[in-house]
């Protein structure tokens, strides 16, 4: 944990050329804050951030995160489909040390249930040193239903990575923890 912060801090980064301009509400990024306090019982601050859709711009961002704020969680909405525009899982991939495939396979699979146009999406995860950083689709709805089908195991990745302990409310998400033996 940086040694700035007492408590865990989670980054929110919204890539969105339009809010990032103010011509329309950050709602992505106000979603994702939402669950975040739904779920963790642990206390923690927000690092919370609108860019536009420019690669160079959301790897800066992410950087700074990770490295400068210390963020155990950063979570970026938006930019990851198939459109010209659409490069947040590049600058996902260019800024981590190890990427976790298994995020984005879940979060494809999950939405697979709901839309076909799921295989479209490119998001993606992986870390940063301490840093977990989870690429997200751009709407309320989608978020919610693709971080809730891997947020269990979330915890435990921060655990491993070498983070913050952060603990869930149990009656809302579970975590997974192997036991110890």
């Amino acid at each position: 944990m940086n040694q700035t912060h007492p408590i865990p801090v989670i980054g929110i980064l919204n890539v969105s050329d339009r809010a990032s301009a103010g011509i329309y509400e950050d709602i992505p990024g106000k979603a994702c804050a939402e669950l975040l306090r739904e779920w963790l019982s642990t206390p923690f601050e927000l690092d919370y951030k609108v860019v536009p859709d420019e690669q160079a711009v959301i790897e800066v961002e992410l950087k700074r995160m990770a490295d400068v704020i210390g963020c155990a969680l950063i979570v970026t909405t938006g930019g990851t489909g198939p459109a010209a525009r659409d490069v947040t899982p590049e600058a996902t991939v260019a800024v981590c040390d190890k990427l976790l495939p298994g995020f984005g396979e879940l979060m494809r699979s999950a939405s697979l249930k709901y839309v076909p146009t799921a295989i479209l999406s490119r998001q993606t995860a992986g870390t940063r040193d301490r840093t977990l950083i989870i690429n997200l689709p751009g709407k309320p709805k989608s978020i919610r239903e693709n971080l809730e089908v891997v947020f269990p195991a979330v915890p435990y990745c921060i655990d491993l990575i070498g983070g913050p302990y952060l603990e869930t409310r149990e009656t809302v998400m579970k975590a997974f923890r192997p036991l110890n033996k």
